[in-house]
């Protein structure tokens, strides 16, 4: 996990030190996000982990909102990149 997210935060990072702007942080979420819907449909009765994902996508979906309303061509980088829909 620690190799995927070093590759995440090199993609979309501003500098060679960025690793807590809002891209890398929506790019950190959607792979967390997906890795439990995997272990979701494995396990569709651990309710721990549903509760957790409700509150990743929650986090990520404050943090689209924000980006769309302050950088909104960074926005679109990103969603593409990440192949979201843009329902924020």
């Amino acid at each position: 996990m620690q190799i995927v997210k070093s590759e995440i935060i090199s993609r979309f990072a501003r500098n060679s030190k960025d690793t807590g702007s809002s891209e890398v942080q929506i790019a950190l979420l959607s792979a967390k996000i997906s890795n439990l819907t995997e272990h979701l449909k494995a396990n569709p009765k651990d309710h721990s982990s549903r509760l957790g994902l409700l509150k990743l996508v929650s986090k990520r979906k404050s943090l689209l909102r924000y980006m769309k309303k302050n950088k909104y061509d960074v926005y679109i980088s990103t969603i593409k990149a990440l192949n979201i829909k843009d329902r924020v």
